[in-house]
């Protein structure tokens, strides 16, 4: 064998060995962002399932001329701690926004986000419309619906 074979073999086989190393390099990459992502999507399953609320009541007063002023307790029945920025409130099946609620306290205290398991979250909020059915929905995508609003 001449030199150029010889040559062209060691050219080639100096081109596998960096595909392969770059390849490997990608692969390994992937390989740990996807294993990352999978414990995350685990770990927020889990959240997901040890989560539970429960809309133990829904009233409303006032009347057609002048609005009426719709009060939620939710109680967290789960064993998440959940945060009053990230929960939802559909009322007759549309989105409230955070900012027509004129009270939200959890057990009382105005100043908290965090809603612990086994405390509960009052709401008041004013509307032109009767109340039917209020649902709640946590940032976990747990709701719970109260179908039977009393006047």
């Amino acid at each position: 064998m001449g030199f150029g074979v010889s040559g062209s073999a060691a050219i080639i086989f100096l081109g596998v060995l960096i595909c392969t190393g770059t390849l490997y390099t990608a692969t390994a990459g992937s390989a740990e962002r996807l294993t990352d992502a999978k414990h995350a999507d685990n770990e927020r399953l889990l959240e997901r399932r040890n989560t539970a609320v429960d809309v133990t009541s829904a009233t409303y007063t006032g009347n057609e001329s002048n609005g009426y002023t719709v009060s939620v307790r939710i109680e967290n029945t789960g064993t998440t701690t959940l945060s009053v920025n990230d929960t939802s409130v559909l009322l007759n099946n549309e989105y409230v926004e955070p900012s027509q609620f004129d009270v939200v306290e959890v057990d009382g205290d105005g100043s908290t986000d965090i809603w612990a398991s086994g405390r509960t979250l009052e709401l008041e909020y004013m509307t032109d419309e009767k109340p039917e059915t209020v649902t709640v929905v946590t940032g976990y995508g747990v709701s719970d619906t109260n179908v039977t609003v009393v006047g």
